[in-house]
């Protein structure tokens, strides 16, 4: 507890959980959720302790009598925990009595939505903030509110160092190995647990693992392209001449979505729509582009030199895909901070599209472009300045983010951030 690496989402929870009744932390395994509600909470219920779960589990009214805050940490052990949880809010609880923490929602378990009773939000593998790669000096929240117009900074952040992050993953635990061997065997533990045991644990009991595993790799592969399901599963069975049908695919899908292990980016779908036959395909992402590239064999020379880029799904290279899969994953954390959304944008002809699309409060807009070069061109902002053009006023800001040094912005009003400068 000592050495706790604090998180972008911390700020929110200092301002709103003490406010509310119950808040629930959620997100894949390994994420460090228990340790940031550990350090609000006074009693800690472990729901994976068996010893734990019985105790509750012969006396629920324990929720209620045990010192506040109370941590339920891996509800989904006994789901009926949630509910339990929720009836004590019903019954007015104490504000800032309930956290909870879970890794997955198992399936078929009856469980109320907990609208309006428990808060749910979203802990993702660390940012390159969190990661302690830079000290940003560009922030998404002012470039919501339209008080971004001093854009300049520079960092020592190169394209290198951002390969390395992408495989080195923002999971706490294994980020924290000292060697990149040591983190591939992480990563590869990581991955055979969720194959072998929390799908049987979530009720999809996996009868040819390597199939799972073949289909991940194809999803990694399909990383920030919309690429339809047919063709990850083509990719994940070339030389199968019966495939296994779609309801198959759509058990990994949904199993691996319980387990918050894919975050897809979905298709903007403004209020108000100002823009004609729009996209409605999500981009795929794993949560976390280290997974993509564990899966793909793809070590930092291989994503380098470009030997990874026949498996991409999107068309382009490999690297510049888990390049934009990092950069959502900072942006998504980023805007959680700011009460804003994250989704892209693309026509439904695909002659215009833009990485990200970021929504904040009062329907401020920013657009994001998500480039794998230091020196963006005229080329690299076409379709900001398209979309500025059709949006006008209705879009705040727009920038294209980069691995370059410098952050400024250009005559044409469009900001240039280096990934490592970009902050909530």
């Amino acid at each position: 507890m000592t050495d706790y690496e604090r998180r972008v989402m911390d700020d929110r929870l200092d301002e709103l959980q003490p406010h509310l009744r119950a808040t629930s932390i959620y997100g894949p395994k390994g994420v460090g959720k228990t340790e940031t509600a550990r350090r609000r909470a006074t009693t800690v219920l472990r729901l994976d302790q068996e010893n734990e779960r019985q105790r509750l589990m012969a006396d629920p009214d324990l929720l209620r009598t045990l010192p506040g805050p109370v941590l339920v940490d891996e509800w989904q052990r006994w789901p009926e925990s949630w509910d339990r949880v929720r009836r004590a809010v019903d019954d007015d609880a104490q504000r800032g009595r309930f956290l909870i923490t879970g890794s997955s929602a198992p399936r078929g378990a009856t469980v109320h939505s907990g609208a309006g009773r428990i808060i749910g939000m979203r802990m993702r593998p660390m940012s390159l903030l969190e990661r302690g790669v830079a000290s940003p000096v560009v922030s998404l929240t002012e470039l919501l509110r339209g008080d971004a117009a001093g854009i300049r900074g520079e960092t020592g952040v190169v394209l290198g160092d951002y390969v390395e992050e992408i495989v080195a993953s923002g999971f706490p635990g294994i980020r924290a190995e000292p060697t990149p061997g040591l983190r591939r065997e992480a990563i590869e533990g990581y991955i055979a647990h969720i194959v072998d045991r929390e799908f049987a644990e979530q009720g999809y009991p996996v009868r040819r693992p390597e199939n799972l595993r073949a289909w991940l790799a194809a999803y990694g592969a399909a990383s920030s392209s919309t690429a339809k399901y047919v063709e990850i599963l083509d990719a994940a069975t070339p030389n199968q001449g019966e495939k296994p049908g779609k309801s198959a695919t759509m058990v990994y899908r949904d199993a691996l979505s319980g387990l918050w292990l894919l975050d897809p980016t979905p298709a903007w779908m403004p209020v108000v729509n100002p823009l004609s036959q729009l996209g409605q395909a999500s981009k795929h992402q794993l949560a976390d582009p280290a997974l993509a590239a564990h899966l793909l064999k793809l070590d930092v020379d291989a994503l380098m030199t470009g030997r990874g880029d026949f498996a991409a799904l999107g068309g382009g290279s490999m690297l510049g895909a888990l390049f934009e899969s990092l950069v959502t994953l900072d942006v998504q954390v980023y805007a959680q901070a700011a009460e804003a959304s994250v989704s892209h944008f693309r026509d439904a002809k695909g002659r215009h599209e833009v990485d990200l699309i970021v929504e904040g409060q009062g329907r401020r807009l920013v657009a994001l472009e998500v480039k794998l070069t230091a020196s963006p061109g005229d080329k690299d902002v076409r379709h900001l300045l398209w979309l500025k053009e059709k949006l006008g006023d209705a879009l705040t800001d727009m920038a294209v983010i980069t691995t370059g040094k410098y952050a400024y912005r250009r005559q044409d009003g469009v900001a240039v951030i280096p990934a490592a400068l970009l902050g909530p």
